[in-house]
């Protein structure tokens, strides 16, 4: 007896899937329409000029890929307290993304404590982009979250998903990251905004989820021929149970190609009962218009890199192929109020922050880094220079 999906032969939903061409997960690499380069002024902030051009590219695509915002040693530093968080045992783990991933160690996200340091850290990354927190979020509002996020070979490839609307996220490249590594990938102009509805015809959203759909299938094919190459292969070994954990476990876990849950309609980023004959139907008479209208964008951030984008474009945090960490700096400040439940839906606010919040007015009043940086950036060229030239 051949094998069934909803009633129909595999063979042939094999033929529907190329047909409404959701084989392949094409992804785009070339980020520079979406790059500004940082221009300070005379206090440490954007500089006019850069500032207009970092809120049109919000505004239009959703993000921003600003290059040389941080020197190289407030990258160093910044990289030095995600190790100290890294390396402590009794850290606080993510609840959001893969916990599966956690689990296993194909990724480390946690948040980081609110000491001096990473406050301070977090301070002037926001008054550095004063300009642009304000024009979207009051000084009221909450820093959601400071955290870091890492991927090792082997981590899933999460789904494309949005995250809880009316916040502003930020991510700070501490090194460099390659293609390999997995730098994040977004849908520019998939943010939601008021009469967005309106555009492409009054249709956008619905072209913006069947492309999601469409984009979340083939990812699903990537990640399990990925673990089925992981099982016969030493570079990135599976431990036992793994491969059970990710494809059919019971457990909630949003980004894993679990079947199970696929199948269950368990996950609300992907499954099986989002690919009615309706839906099929439409992702093959808009096949065409999809790949014209959106397009999946790939960062690859060089060190002093920071990316900003609204919370509710579409992106996802691809797989680490690379025999290298890649590490991100991550913080979130809400652009308005935002419920207890619903904010730990997305993020997840160490328990230092939530037992002493964090608003964005404090953040631009901290000086608690003033001077710090500069001093060891000074004192290290000053020891570089003792170093004779033979």
């Amino acid at each position: 007896m051949g094998v069934t999906t909803h009633g129909r032969p595999l063979e042939e939903c094999r033929i529907i899937a190329r047909q409404i061409g959701m084989n392949e997960l094409r992804v785009s690499s070339d980020t520079s329409a979406f790059e500004v380069p940082a221009v300070l002024n005379g206090t440490g902030r954007l500089a006019d000029d850069c500032l207009r051009q970092v809120l049109t590219m919000m505004d239009t695509y959703g993000l921003v890929v600003l290059t040389n915002l941080l020197s190289d040693a407030e990258a160093d530093f910044g990289l030095e307290l995600m190790r100290q968080t890294i390396d402590d045992p009794e850290r606080s783990k993510c609840a959001f993304a893969s916990e599966t991933d956690n689990r296993y160690r194909r990724r480390d996200f946690c948040s980081l404590p609110s000491t001096p340091p990473v406050t301070g850290f977090a301070a002037m990354l926001c008054q550095r982009l004063e300009g642009v927190y304000t024009e979207y979020c009051g000084r009221s509002r909450p820093l959601l979250e400071v955290a870091t996020f890492t991927s090792y070979l082997g981590s899933s490839h999460q789904y494309v998903h949005r995250d809880p609307s009316g916040v502003i996220s930020l991510f700070a490249a501490v090194e460099d990251v390659s293609e390999q590594q997995g730098g994040t990938v977004f849908v520019p102009g998939t943010h939601l905004y008021g009469g967005v509805g309106n555009t492409h015809g009054g249709t956008a959203e619905e072209l913006m989820e069947l492309f999601r759909i469409q984009s979340n299938y083939r990812i699903l094919w990537h990640n399990l021929k990925k673990l089925w190459w992981m099982r016969k292969n030493d570079t990135a070994p599976l431990a036992p149970g793994e491969f059970l954990d990710r494809v059919f476990s019971t457990k909630w876990d949003q980004h894993q190609p679990n079947l199970l849950r696929f199948v269950l309609g368990k996950n609300s980023q992907f499954s099986l009962r989002m690919l009615g004959p309706r839906t099929l139907w439409k992702l093959y008479r808009q096949r065409e218009a999809l790949g014209q209208l959106f397009q999946l964008v790939q960062t690859a951030p060089r060190k002093g890199t920071v990316i900003l984008y609204r919370s509710d474009l579409l992106h996802a945090g691809p797989d680490n192929r690379s025999p290298h960490p890649r590490r991100f700096f991550g913080m979130s400040i809400a652009r308005d109020i935002i419920e207890t439940k619903y904010w730990h839906d997305g993020y997840s606010p160490h328990p230092t922050l939530m037992a002493q919040a964090v608003t964005l007015g404090d953040l631009l009043e901290n000086r608690a880094l003033d001077g710090t940086i500069h001093h060891a950036e000074t004192q290290s060229e000053r020891a570089s220079e003792l170093v004779p030239n033979f």
